[in-house]
């Protein structure tokens, strides 16, 4: 009788263990940012944070604490794709995103195509060309591998161009999902601003896209989300197509905790500062995603394939 040999479990790269710290500290940083937001930093402030000890650290954390939680949440992303897909071909698809994310912020924010009138504050760290914090792009690769990471639990994995602009624009709605609740929470938090305009002589279409509704952001910001989203999934898919997503990222948890994280802080800034309705749309437009891919049984092959302890 010959006898069975139990498949080993792959330990985990040093890569991983990477991910899942810098994953572990995003999640501490945004905890910490969350529970801030919804006590001490609403206005009016407590008479302890005047003193000037408190109001240096609160300086500090101002200028630091924004882009060190992106960091490491890009930290997390790239190291976990590197890990799962390969150094080369990560560097390469977090390059291109890097590239084509801030090309159309700085098209957005120099002329208010195609996300409307806007701009950031210092709060988000060093702004490439003055306009865009370097972390902006950053932050659309990382949650675009997590959306896309989504989408390998949950879409038909098929090479065909066809195939690569469904996943493109799934993709790109699952990442917009997050600004549901976000753009609200920062610009309450000021840490970018709608700059508006007068659309009184403009188009009706472009009054209708163009007027601020939701909580000062114009319908324009989410159409530029999806527009922009679209593209860069797109370009991401042409580096890696929906087969490796499928076979060789999604069965890990990782991308789904990111996704999730990452709502964290929003979330709780809208709930605390009276913001309700964002807080619920934004958990209802995170949460179907997260649900429906936690909620997909995976095939046999790639849960073998996994290596992130579940």
């Amino acid at each position: 009788m010959t006898e069975q040999k139990i498949p080993q479990q792959t330990p985990p790269t040093s890569l991983l263990r990477v991910a899942v710290l810098a994953l572990v500290a995003h999640a501490v940083f945004s905890a910490f940012s969350a529970f801030a937001f919804a006590t001490f930093l609403v206005p009016p402030y407590p008479e302890w944070l005047q003193t000037p000890t408190n109001q240096r650290a609160m300086a500090i954390g101002y200028t630091w604490g924004g882009q060190t939680t992106v960091v490491l949440g890009a930290i997390a992303g790239l190291a976990f794709l590197m890990h799962a897909i390969g150094k080369r071909l990560a560097l390469i698809t977090f390059v291109v995103a890097f590239v084509l994310a801030l090309s159309s912020e700085l098209a957005g924010t120099a002329t208010g195509f195609p996300f409307g009138a806007y701009g950031y504050t210092d709060q988000l760290g060093y702004k490439i060309g003055g306009l865009v914090p370097f972390n902006i792009p950053t932050s659309w690769f990382y949650m675009l591998v997590a959306s896309l990471a989504i989408c390998g639990r949950t879409l038909a994995a098929r090479d065909d161009n066809a195939s690569k602009w469904w996943w493109s624009l799934v993709a790109s709605l699952v990442l917009t999902a997050w600004d549901v609740s976000m753009d609200p929470a920062m610009v309450k938090t000021r840490h970018w601003l709608w700059l508006g305009g007068d659309l009184s002589d403009a188009p009706a279409l472009l009054r209708l896209i163009g007027t601020p509704f939701f909580f000062g952001m114009p319908l324009t910001n989410w159409l530029g989300w999806i527009l922009t989203g679209v593209l860069v999934a797109r370009a991401m898919l042409a580096i890696v197509p929906p087969t490796t997503w499928a076979r060789q990222v999604a069965p890990h948890t990782l991308p789904l905790v990111l996704y999730a994280v990452n709502g964290l802080l929003p979330l709780t800034i809208c709930f605390a500062q009276d913001m309700v309705l964002a807080g619920v749309l934004g958990t209802i437009a995170m949460g179907l995603p997260l649900l429906l891919a936690f909620r997909r049984r995976l095939p046999q092959h790639a849960t073998q394939h996994a290596t992130l302890a579940r």
